[in-house]
């Protein structure tokens, strides 16, 4: 038996929600709230709650914020975001926060009722699009082929890390003082940085 608690404030998605999972032979709901300081108040009033359906939208308290104090006192609690919200920052959010599924509402009851059962042994979730938007975050950005170093940027780089003055770069290739120095204002451009050091450091961490 997995015992089910769900906090949604909308009536019709909670509604439908008890109606479906009311018939399902080996879930059984034992506490349904409206918002996370609610089900806070009513959880020690029940015997034992496997996972959890949270909305991120909630009058008061987030359904974001509130996973970090329901995993402070539920620490084994799985917590299924069941949401209308596929931003992918509100997504990545909840699973660093300690959410192990994340689905949205306008899933058929049955991709929920699978989410619940693959969550309880041991699985974790995600909608089609939900999954794509986590696959996307995670993914290399596109550069901006402004943004990209030239041959000459790149060697003017390397030339301060291995320590080499401005006058020493020009020489050893052979441009000229002014030249190496307008380089290294478009190379701080590019990088997004305001010093030699952090040019260096970015090299170093492969970030170039």
């Amino acid at each position: 038996m997995i015992y089910l608690g769900i906090v949604e404030d909308e009536p019709l998605v909670l509604e439908n929600l008890l109606r479906f999972f009311s018939v399902q032979p080996d879930v059984k709901v034992v506490l349904t709230s409206t918002s996370v300081e609610q089900f806070l108040q009513e959880v020690s009033t029940i015997s034992q709650i496997d996972i959890l359906l949270l909305d991120i939208n909630l009058p008061g308290m987030s359904g974001l914020e509130g996973i970090r104090h329901i995993k402070a006192d539920f620490p084994d609690l799985n917590i299924i975001m069941l949401t209308a919200s596929d931003d992918a920052d509100h997504i990545f959010k909840a699973l660093c926060a300690g959410a192990v599924s994340y689905i949205s509402k306008r899933s058929n009851l049955q991709t929920i009722r699978e989410a619940v059962f693959t969550v309880h042994n041991g699985g974790a979730f995600m909608s089609p699009g939900i999954a794509r938007k986590v696959i996307d975050y995670f993914a290399p950005k596109k550069q901006d082929p402004d943004n990209l170093l030239t041959p000459r940027q790149e060697q003017i780089v390397q030339g301060l890390v291995d320590g080499l003055s401005y006058k020493l770069i020009a020489d050893k290739y052979l441009i000229s003082l002014e030249t190496v120095r307008d380089h290294i204002k478009k190379i701080y451009k590019k990088l997004e940085v305001n010093s030699k050091a952090e040019v260096i450091k970015k090299k170093i961490d492969g970030k170039i």
